[in-house]
């Protein structure tokens, strides 16, 4: 028996809200949960892929990733439009380069504009004002080196740095928001300090928001709250949202894209 159906002109709520793709790390256990809770998802659709990853995260297997992406891209629903697709790993943009995850995406998806939790990150720090920062990773030393070379050349300064210093993407995962908020006090501490980033997509960190700039008195940026933040600006949704820190407070225009 083949049975009647009907459809409609919008699908679903999908084609009326902000359609977002996420580019996820196979090893990424954190990410989809926290952009749950810092997006408003009536409004706000988040369409996932995975792209493979190392279980360590190194230089080495960071870079590996790049020839991965564009075969990740399209996995994602064809056809569908995007007002933004993001690459969701922070060091992996600090090893590829910004500009070549863009162009990765972009050799399937011409003209999305494109976010990574790094270039987003700088985003928030300079809307914030913040320059001279507080640094807090996960990652191995070769891999915050990086990092920490990425922001020093693009103008920041390091008043404090960090580094739980753990390769294996897994034990990040797991560790605690406690833990967390207690490496953002102690680095946050520095008297020269203006405000502290949070790296790596794998650490929880979106319930620790208010309460870390409370217990700092300097905004937080952290690389999923940043990256949630910098996708909805570039896709033209700047109003403000309140429980999710600082950052989400700023009413500011349309980001710019990569």
């Amino acid at each position: 028996m083949q049975l009647s159906f009907d459809t409609d002109a919008e699908a679903d709520f999908r084609a009326a809200a902000t359609r977002l793709g996420l580019i996820v790390l196979q090893s990424d256990e954190v990410i989809e949960t926290e952009f749950r809770s810092l997006l408003d998802l009536e409004r706000v659709a988040v369409l996932h892929s995975r792209v493979p990853s190392g279980r360590e995260v190194t230089p080495e297997t960071l870079a590996l990733m790049e020839a991965e992406l564009p075969a990740a891209v399209r996995l994602l629903p064809p056809g569908l439009p995007f007002d933004a697709i993001a690459y969701a790993c922070t060091s992996g943009a600090t090893i590829i380069g910004e500009a070549r995850v863009a162009a990765a995406i972009h050799q399937v998806i011409p003209g999305v504009a494109v976010s990574n939790p790094l270039s987003a990150a700088k985003a928030a720090l300079r809307a914030l004002g913040l320059k001279r920062i507080g640094f807090v990773t996960p990652y191995v030393a070769a891999v915050s080196g990086a990092m920490r070379d990425n922001l020093t050349g693009d103008g920041f300064e390091i008043a404090a740095f960090g580094s739980f210093e753990v390769a294996e993407d897994g034990v990040v995962a797991r560790m605690t928001p406690a833990c967390i908020l207690a490496a953002i006090r102690r680095v946050g501490a520095a008297p020269d300090c203006e405000g502290v980033f949070v790296s790596c997509t794998n650490l929880r960190t979106a319930g620790i928001l208010e309460q870390a700039e409370a217990d700092l008195g300097k905004p937080l940026v952290t690389s999923n709250q940043a990256l949630a933040w910098h996708l909805l600006r570039l896709a033209g949704r700047p109003e403000p949202l309140s429980g999710r820190g600082k950052l989400f407070t700023l009413p500011l225009e349309r980001a710019a894209a990569l």
